[in-house]
């Protein structure tokens, strides 16, 4: 059984580190008012407010097309397509009850199909209109963000999280190489899932199956202390210590904490490891850097670039150390 690791005190920011995130775009302004400075609600709204229509959260709605679509497409190889843009969008914090919110994404649900794929998960060939972009389609790494950004502003994502419940594998996480034979999880895939279901809650799913897995997949990830093999103890992928942001879908060991902390999961002895890795890239003036920068196209760049110290880790990276030193 997990138990709980000594407390101690996280180290609080200096106060040039919050007016460097505080001198920031509207997105990360709001997140450090509300999870770290604790500003009064209606302030940490009327920030957020201001992500749909300044910075990079207006110049991502301005690029939505006609069409409905971001970059023509659904879901491409890069970074900017559907898919890609409403995720960055539910990052940023962009307030699904907002006009501006509810414009682009009704967009999506009328207009944007997943072109060959049929409602049965028959590939049908590019000629083929497809079904609607909240029905998703075959795989479960894609149909998490699907979900997760269908959850998070408001979308009927029933249908996706139906398909992810019957895709958990017997160890708790999910594959998108299951349907080639693999009976052992993704971590890569298993947090895309994780936050779509997380999503599915948040936004009052009525069922009680979709926490219930979502426990299992999270279990998955513990007993494995978040980056280390069940079976050998080592090192699953030294890629995932090197965090990044946006993440994709990609998994890395602060994403999965961000994850725990944002179900409001109680830390054990189990992430102690993983806290410390977190601890341990703070610069000598209080800052993480971006470590990794996925290679692809971005719609808007939102970080300064690879190797320089990130706001966005920064604000994560205090969080979760936050949430750790709060536990009981």
């Amino acid at each position: 059984m997990a138990t709980n690791p000594p407390k101690r005190q996280a180290p609080k920011p200096n106060r040039s580190v919050i007016q460097w995130l505080l001198d920031a775009d509207p997105s990360i302004r709001w997140q450090v008012m509300r999870d770290l400075l604790g500003a009064p609600a209606e302030e940490v709204a009327a920030e957020r407010a201001r992500v749909a229509t300044e910075g990079v959260g207006a110049r991502l709605l301005a690029l939505q097309g006609a069409d409905g679509s971001w970059a023509g497409a659904a879901w491409n190889h890069g970074w900017d397509s559907t898919m890609h843009v409403l995720s960055l969008l539910r990052e940023l914090g962009l307030d699904p009850a907002s006009d501006q919110a509810r414009r682009a994404v009704g967009l999506v649900r009328d207009r944007v199909t997943w072109r060959g794929w049929d409602w049965d998960g028959t590939w049908r060939g590019w000629d083929w209109q497809g079904t609607p972009f909240f029905v998703g389609e075959v795989e479960p790494c894609i149909n998490g963000q699907v979900a997760a950004s269908g959850g998070y502003f408001g979308l009927d994502v029933q249908r996706i999280v139906d398909r992810l419940l019957r895709e958990q594998l017997p160890d708790g996480g999910w594959n998108c190489e299951a349907t080639n034979g693999s009976t052992r999880s993704s971590f890569n895939t298993t947090i895309c899932v994780l936050e779509a279901l997380l999503e599915y809650e948040l936004a009052g799913g009525s069922s009680a199956l979709p926490m219930e897995a979502r426990l299992r997949g999270q279990e998955y990830l513990l007993e494995r202390r978040l980056l280390r093999r069940r079976t050998t103890g080592e090192v699953i992928d030294p890629a995932w210590t090197r965090f990044s942001f946006p993440t994709w879908w990609h998994y890395d060991v602060l994403r999965g904490l961000e994850y725990l902390r944002r179900a409001g999961a109680t830390p054990d002895e189990r992430v102690a490891e993983a806290i410390e890795l977190v601890e341990s890239k703070r610069d000598g003036d209080g800052r993480w850097p971006l470590e990794n920068q996925h290679a692809g196209t971005m719609a808007v760049e939102v970080d300064e670039g690879e190797g320089r110290p990130s706001r966005w880790n920064t604000l994560r990276a205090l969080r979760v150390l936050d949430w750790y030193s709060a536990r009981d």
